[in-house]
């Protein structure tokens, strides 16, 4: 029964992997007919992050959480599994 144990080893790496290379997973859903492009700031890195046009979709934000967004109404901090919605260029926490 080798193929548990390999399995196991798998599994492990993996999980390992998700720790050191964290990213913040978010859902969103623009109901703008415009686009937004914002800057992130996670663990001290910047990274730009687009919402497009008229659309539900998801971003993965590289760097470990949470990141601010820093939006012309304020920062918004997001955490790995939000759901937001776009309006009016505003973000919204779900």
């Amino acid at each position: 029964m080798k193929y548990p144990s390999l399995f196991l080893i798998i599994a492990v790496m993996l999980s390992a992997n998700s720790l050191f290379a964290g990213s913040v997973y978010i859902q969103y859903y623009n109901k703008d007919s415009k686009s937004y492009e914002f800057q992130a700031k996670c663990s001290g890195s910047t990274y730009k992050v687009v919402f497009d046009a008229s659309k539900t979709s998801a971003s993965t934000i590289q760097g470990s959480g949470p990141c601010v967004i820093e939006t012309n109404y304020g920062k918004v901090e997001l955490k790995d599994g939000n759901k937001i919605e776009i309006k009016d260029g505003k973000i919204e926490i779900k």
